[in-house]
């Protein structure tokens, strides 16, 4: 018989490399659809009804979703705007200060996950709103700690990963429930536009509010009073819209939570997940790197020019590289970011491979500019300068697309599962140990050369350039992402219309459609 009900289509519901079962409504390829073979997309009208939301409210709540993500990566750099009044304050030395980010960063991987597990399966702006309340009221504190308990400071610093973790793992899942396609690709560059700026704002705060008020413990006390701000704004204009619900058909069932290990097990047998997550942690790697040793390695080029004098022990270094560099980081970092976002959307139409081929381009793109500012430096500061103006805004071209690709690979009951361990290994393998290694690769190539200001700066010089490997390596990995991503997507597309399932681990039935959905029988019954 040639009918849909008695064909013997065989998908396995556990198999990411099978396609879309013909005649799903609104998949690519589809027979079954009256459309031109693109996904049915929402008008405004629609969205506002599968949502309740109004255009306006959802672009709202957008915005007040980016406000607290500059306030959070505003916090992060305030300390180190302040850091040698920290330092002096405390009396302690530079390994000392490192541990400030390490406990923060540590903190901050151990509870994404648990953020992660609890934004698939409760209310997720009051999950915010009670981990930026519990943040802004441990910052507040950790500015009255007096100079002989540094290690509640550490605590502090910890703690605040509270906020970060409940707040990083959960908003762009609720940006991915508002809207679709280009929408949501506009709406998530908006929101990691806040990234550079809140950076930037951080050394700037902490820096101003310091000489303002002659005490560096009010820089401490800007951002919890604005965190308040944030969680008024949060609890009065942000509502919770249905997990996946614009993404699905009318008559689809609504998905339901798995477990945990159900979550993951699912995430490590998407490649497009894997491979992204590996791409976007050599993003991690380089900026974290450049971070934190650019501003020193730029100051021992001027040096090494003779530009500007040497610091001597006991003398303060007076150099303007610190704020240059972030006023580029800044820059780069919105003009990367809406320039990927821009390119993948147009390319979209054409390729739907486009948003993990221009990671890669990015990625790859940077590499050998970063590699040329570090070559440079010993011969022209101003190259320098343009040549990491330029990776710097390549490398930036991934931060919203990354995100994109996560929220259409992934099914939207484990996608807070699935932010929270992309931030876990980008954060392990990457900003979280870099700066250190940079460090020790510098310190060890210093020790077989004689002591001298050239061997200081040849010795960054050469450790530096491993960034520049990095990002190469992080360039293959989204060139993976790129064969694997139309399966993955359009997997994720049918779990969410209900039309495939998940066998469980004893589970011998596969999915055979019926009457234009599918159904789920024993094996023996189709081979007999």
């Amino acid at each position: 018989m040639a009918g849909s009900d008695t064909t013997p289509f065989l998908s396995q519901a556990d198999d990411t490399d099978d396609g879309p079962v013909p005649g799903t409504p609104g998949l690519p390829g589809s027979t079954g659809t009256p459309k031109s073979g693109e996904p049915e997309i929402p008008d405004r009208e629609g969205l506002q009804r599968i949502t309740g939301l109004s255009a306006g409210r959802s672009a709202l709540i957008v915005a007040v979703l980016c406000y607290i993500n500059l306030l959070n990566y505003m916090d992060r750099f305030t300390v180190a705007g302040v850091l040698p009044d920290i330092e002096q304050f405390f009396g302690i030395g530079d390994s000392s200060s490192g541990l400030i980010q390490t406990v923060f960063i540590s903190s901050y991987m151990v509870l994404a996950p648990v953020f992660g597990y609890l934004g698939d399966r409760y209310n997720r702006k009051y999950l915010m709103c009670g981990g930026i309340a519990f943040w802004s009221l441990v910052t507040l504190g950790s500015s009255f700690i007096p100079r002989e308990r540094f290690w509640l400071l550490l605590l502090t610093r910890g703690l605040v990963g509270v906020g970060e973790a409940s707040y990083s793992t959960i908003a762009p899942t609720l940006i991915a429930d508002l809207f679709v396609a280009d929408q949501r690709s506009r709406m998530l560059s908006v929101f990691y536009f806040a990234i550079p700026v809140g950076s930037g704002l951080g050394y700037i705060a902490g820096s101003k509010v310091k000489d303002v008020a002659g005490d560096w413990h009010w820089a401490l006390r800007v951002t919890p009073g604005l965190g308040v701000l944030a969680v008024l704004l949060l609890f009065l204009v942000v509502r919770e819209p249905p997990r996946g619900a614009v993404e699905r058909h009318l008559d689809s069932p609504p998905l339901s939570p798995t477990s945990w290990w159900a979550d993951l097990r699912a995430l490590s047998r998407n490649p497009s997940f894997v491979l992204s997550s590996l791409g976007f942690t050599s993003v991690a790697f380089v900026t974290g790197s450049l971070a934190l040793w650019a501003p020193a390695f730029l100051l021992r080029s001027r040096v090494v020019l003779g530009e500007t004098p040497p610091c001597l022990p006991g003398d303060s270094c007076s150099s303007s590289d610190s704020l240059i560099f972030g006023l580029i980081t800044c820059l780069t970092g919105v003009l990367g970011v809406g320039l990927g976002v821009e390119i993948s959307r147009r390319l979209r139409r054409a390729n739907p491979r486009a948003d993990p081929l221009v990671c890669a381009a990015g990625l790859l793109g940077s590499a050998p500019f970063l590699f040329l500012s570090l070559a440079c430096a010993r011969g022209s500061i101003v190259a320098t300068y343009i040549f990491i103006f330029i990776g710097e805004t390549l490398l930036s071209m991934n931060w919203a697309i990354v995100a994109d690709i996560l929220l259409y690979v992934v099914i939207p009951t484990r996608r807070s599962t699935a932010e929270a361990f992309q931030i876990v290994l980008s954060h392990l393998l990457g900003d979280a140990g870099s700066p250190y290694l940079i460090g020790l690769i510098s310190d060890r190539l210093r020790r077989s050369w004689p002591p001298s200001f050239l061997s200081e700066f040849r010795a960054l010089q050469f450790s530096l350039m491993l960034c520049a490997f990095i990002g190469a390596l992080g360039g293959a990995a989204f060139l993976g992402t790129a064969i694997f991503i139309e399966g993955d997507r359009r997997q994720a597309q049918l779990h969410i219309q209900g039309v495939l399932r998940e066998a469980g681990p004893t589970d011998d039935r596969i999915v055979v459609p019926q009457r234009g959905r599918s159904t789920r029988v024993p094996v023996s019954s189709v081979l007999i």
